[in-house]
Order: C-alpha cells, then sequence, then structure tokens
C-alpha cells in the first residue's frame, strides 16, 4: 500500500499542513524543513499526484478550536457541531477556552499552531491584524472576525437585525437601547453598526448603553441604565445579556413585555424556557461550526485557492419578551 501524506509528515517530524505545502507550495517552506518532508517522502515511497486526487483529503488531523468562553451555550454548539464535522472527516478536534482573555488567546494559538494541523478560532478578542502573523503558517479559519487573507465564517446579523428593527416599530417603538457587549468584540461592532444604520434609516431615537460583560450579570448590571434611558425597547448584545435585563429591570418594578420589549441574539436554549420566553435573533453557530471545520480540512488538504468569506444569516425568533408599547409612552 503507498504511503500517505500523514505517514509522511510523521516521518519528517513536520505537521501535515507543512508536509502539504512541500508538494503544493513549496516556496512557502524553509530549505531544512523542504528538504526532510522531500527525504521522507521518498524513504517511503509516496506518491503525491496520487494522494492529492479530487476528494482524497488527507485524515487523521488534528484541529485546534479555541473559543472566548465554553460555558456561553452559543459556543457549546459551535464546538459540538465543529466536533460533529470533525468526526465525519476522521479528524481529532481538541478544545481551549481563553475566558475572554486577550493574552491567554494569543498564548493559546502560540502554542497550538505547532500542535495542531489547523486552528479555528471562534469569536477572537485579539487584533485582526495580529491573527494570520499569530497562526503562522498553520492554517487558520476566524470565526465572527473578518481579516484579510484568512478564512472567515460570519453570522451576518444585517437580516434578523433589520427584522427586529421592523418588527419593534410596527409595534409602536419610537426609543430604542442598545447595550453593548466586549469593546473587543467584532460582532458588537458588527451589530452596532447595524442597529445604528437602521435607527437613522427608520427616523427613531437610539440610546447605545456601556460595553458589559457577555453574560447574566452583565446585564443584570445594565438593566438601571436601561430603565433610566426611557427606552421602551431595548437589543442586547447576546441572549445571557438580554436575560439579565429582564431580571434586573423587574426588580425595579420593570416588567417584560408590559413596560420595556427585550430582544436577544443568539437563540439559545435557554431563550425559550425562560418566563417569559425570550425574543431573540438566532445566528446559526451550529453551522458555523461545522462550515469552519469544512474550511479548514480544505485548507490542511493542500487546496491552492484565495481566502473565502462565508457569511451565514440571522434571523428574528418572536416570543414573549417583546410586545406593544404601552399607551401613553410612546
Amino acid at each position: 500500500m503507498a504511503a500517505t501524506l500523514t505517514e509522511v509528515a510523521e516521518h519528517a517530524g513536520v505537521a501535515l499542513s507543512t508536509a502539504s505545502r512541500a508538494f503544493g507550495e513549496p516556496g512557502r517552506l524553509g530549505a531544512d524543513t523542504l528538504r526532510k518532508v522531500l527525504a521522507a517522502a521518498e524513504e517511503l515511497g509516496y506518491e503525491p499526484g496520487r494522494s492529492r486526487r479530487a476528494g482524497d483529503l488527507p485524515r487523521g488531523t488534528t484541529v485546534a478550536v479555541v473559543v472566548p468562553d465554553i460555558a456561553n451555550p452559543v459556543f457549546g454548539a459551535f464546538v459540538k457541531a465543529a466536533q460533529g464535522e470533525g468526526r465525519h472527516r476522521e479528524q481529532t478536534v481538541v478544545l481551549a477556552d481563553t475566558a475572554f482573555d486577550r493574552d491567554r488567546e494569543r498564548d493559546v494559538i502560540a502554542r497550538l499552531r505547532d500542535r495542531a494541523d489547523g486552528i479555528v478560532v471562534c469569536s477572537p478578542r485579539l487584533d485582526a491584524e495580529e491573527l494570520p502573523a499569530l497562526c503562522g503558517r498553520t492554517p487558520a479559519v476566524l470565526v465572527n472576525r473578518e481579516t484579510a487573507g484568512v478564512d472567515c465564517v460570519l453570522t451576518d446579523a444585517t437580516d434578523g437585525l433589520r427584522q427586529t428593527a421592523d418588527y419593534l416599530i410596527a409595534l409602536g417603538h419610537r426609543h430604542l437601547a442598545y447595550v453593548q457587549g466586549s469593546a473587543r468584540s467584532w460582532s458588537n461592532t458588527h451589530r452596532l453598526g447595524i442597529v445604528t444604520a437602521l435607527a437613522e434609516q427608520a427616523g427613531v431615537r437610539l440610546d447605545v448603553l456601556g460595553h458589559q460583560a457577555e453574560t447574566v450579570a452583565g446585564g443584570t448590571a445594565a438593566a438601571a441604565g436601561v430603565v433610566a434611558s426611557g427606552a421602551t425597547a431595548v437589543i442586547a448584545h447576546n441572549d445571557l445579556v438580554a436575560l439579565g435585563i429582564v431580571a434586573g429591570a423587574r426588580t425595579l418594578g420593570v416588567h417584560a413585555p408590559a413596560d420595556l420589549s427585550v430582544v436577544g441574539f443568539d437563540d439559545i436554549p435557554l431563550a425559550e424556557v425562560t418566563h417569559p420566553a425570550l425574543t431573540s435573533i438566532a445566528a446559526p453557530m451550529d453551522r458555523a461550526g461545522a462550515v469552519s471545520v469544512e474550511l479548514l480540512h480544505r485548507a490542511v488538504a493542500g487546496e491552492r485557492r484565495l481566502p473565502r468569506t462565508v457569511h451565514l444569516p440571522t434571523q428574528l425568533v418572536v416570543r414573549g419578551t417583546t410586545g406593544p408599547v404601552r399607551e401613553g409612552i410612546a
């Protein structure tokens, strides 16, 4: 039986992606590394043309998935889908949680780039221009962070937020608030830009409230500011923040949806079992997990192509925390 590219990589002591480049993009490798791979291939009788036929992608690779907070259900759904796609492709998926810490994220990626055949970085907190250099020659996919020269998967908030704005305005709301997430979050900046533009187009007031931890506690902390703003409807950075706003406002005597309409983002499983059930913008993070591993699999296989950005649409899911403006308030 002919040797595989994985066996060549192991024999040469390099990552599978490095061995793949020796036959697809040799100019990207140093002379010593290239010699090691070619020597291993010759010794094992590896036939590069045969192994690179369409559909003959490498198996047994290791993919590292880096997330900021595995306790957040949206990242749990992402990881589960990534693992499922990896299992389908006979890949091992390993997980690293950075706890929203930029230094830890930097350290984790630096450690993993030489130990994994590819890296998926979900909702990174590092600057966009730093990530490609940090990943080095290891194939990478960024999720919910867009930068040139790297495959990216984005949950595009445009459709979901447009539906939300139209819905709230149809209910009579003319004073909205947006509670931000982390200042380092690409998703927060992306969503804020869309909400601001939609409010301007509709001629309604929008109060942008300060950055909060992307947790229930962060939402609870934001509740007093939401109530003080006088907004009749609030869009939160994510569902956890939205649930915190509902709980915090209740302690102040403000109830959803009678006094305040609340919309979250992500549509986590908890959204439909709370009381009242949370209106939320569904973001297909499970799909993002599968797509990111698929893109990485093809990159590790050495397919020569330009970096690609995949946009996944979002959609409003109406439940019990939104309703018409109370008479006399609008």
